[in-house]
C-alpha cells in the first residue's frame, strides 16, 4: 500500500492539466488523457525518428511540413496520416533492419522501419523538383543514449530521441502570460502545441516550473518523481502553425523581449526539461495531484 503524495506540504500545488506523447521525433504530437512513464519518459515519445541518406535527423526546422503528419496510436499499431497521403500503418512488433543514426551529436542504434515508410516520408516532405530520400527509424532499446549529466547533476537520465532529456514540462500560466503579451502586440493567441510539452501543468503562476526543485506527482502506483534540469531553449519551431505547417515570427520575437535566460547563455527559454527520479511503470493521468518546493539558489 503506496502512502499518498501531501500535496499540501509543498510550496507550490498544481495539477496534471495536459499530457502529450510525439512518437515521431518533429512530428505532430497526441494528446492522451494517461501515458505510462519509463525510464526514457512517456512510453511511444521520440521512439521514432526521420532521417536523410547520410542517417542524420531531420525535424520542422528544414522540413516545416512535418508539423502536418499526424499520428494516432492504436492497441498494436501507429498509424499516420498527412494531406493528400494514405495512412501509413506501423505495427509496433515490427521492424527491420539494424541501422545507426545521427541525432544532435550522439550517434545511436536503430532499426530501420523499411521501404515503404521510406517511400511515404520521402513523397510527403519532398518539394516540387527538389526529391528527398528519407528514411523512418525505431530506437533501439539496448542503447543507452544519456542526458548531459553537466545537467543532471550526475544523474544516469535515459533518453530515446529527444533532443536531450526524457520530459520537457510546461505550465498554463506560462503559456496565459505569452498570450497576454501576444495579444498586447495585435496578434493572435497560440497553443501551447508549439512548444511541443508532455506534462502541462495548471494552478501556478508563469513560469514556476522554472523555479521548483522536484515534482511530486500522486499516481495510483504511489510518487512520481520528475526533476526539472534545464531551461528549454527554443530554436524556431515555436513559430511554425502547426495546424499549417507555415512560420511567421511573432512567437520568437514575442519570447525574445521578455525570456532570455542567463542560466543558458542568454538563449531563449520556454518550459523545463525534466529527468526521471521515480516512478517507472507508474501511469501519469490528467488531473493527478502535483506538490513541488521552490528552489533557491
Amino acid at each position: 500500500m503506496h502512502v499518498p503524495v501531501k500535496t499540501s506540504e509543498f510550496d507550490l500545488q498544481a495539477t496534471i492539466a495536459r499530457l502529450f506523447v510525439y512518437p515521431v521525433k518533429s512530428c505532430a504530437g497526441v494528446e492522451v488523457s494517461e501515458a505510462l512513464l519509463i525510464e526514457t519518459g512517456l512510453e511511444f515519445d521520440r521512439a521514432w525518428m526521420v532521417v536523410d541518406e547520410s542517417g542524420e535527423f531531420v525535424s520542422q526546422r528544414e522540413l516545416p511540413r512535418m508539423a502536418l503528419i499526424r499520428p494516432q496510436l492504436k492497441h498494436a499499431e501507429m498509424v499516420l496520416r498527412a494531406p493528400g497521403m494514405l495512412a501509413l500503418h506501423i505495427a509496433f512488433d515490427r521492424v527491420e533492419a539494424p541501422t545507426r543514426v545521427r541525432v544532435w551529436n550522439d550517434e545511436v542504434a536503430a532499426y530501420d522501419m523499411g521501404d515503404l515508410a521510406a517511400q511515404w516520408f520521402s513523397d510527403f516532405l519532398s518539394e516540387p523538383g527538389k526529391p528527398k530520400k528519407l528514411r523512418m527509424v525505431r530506437f533501439d532499446p539496448e542503447e543507452r543514449r544519456l542526458s548531459s549529466l553537466k545537467w543532471t547533476d550526475g544523474v544516469e537520465a535515459l533518453n530515446q530521441f529527444a533532443d536531450g532529456f526524457p520530459v520537457l514540462v510546461a505550465s498554463e500560466g506560462s503559456m496565459a502570460e505569452l498570450n497576454s503579451r501576444l495579444a498586447a502586440g495585435g496578434h493572435e493567441a497560440v497553443g501551447i502545441e508549439r512548444f511541443r510539452p508532455n506534462v502541462v501543468l495548471a494552478g501556478i503562476e508563469a513560469h514556476d516550473e522554472d523555479r521548483v526543485d522536484t515534482l511530486h506527482i500522486e499516481t495510483a502506483e504511489g510518487e512520481a518523481s520528475l526533476k526539472p534540469v534545464k531551461p528549454c531553449a527554443r530554436c524556431p519551431i515555436p513559430d511554425i502553425d502547426p495546424a499549417t505547417g507555415t512560420s511567421s515570427p511573432e512567437v520568437g520575437d514575442t519570447l525574445r523581449s521578455y525570456r532570455a535566460d542567463p542560466r543558458v547563455d542568454g538563449a531563449i527559454t520556454f518550459g523545463m526539461n525534466a529527468i526521471v527520479l521515480a516512478g517507472v511503470e507508474h501511469a501519469l493521468r490528467v488531473g493527478q495531484r502535483v506538490g513541488a518546493n521552490l528552489r533557491f539558489e
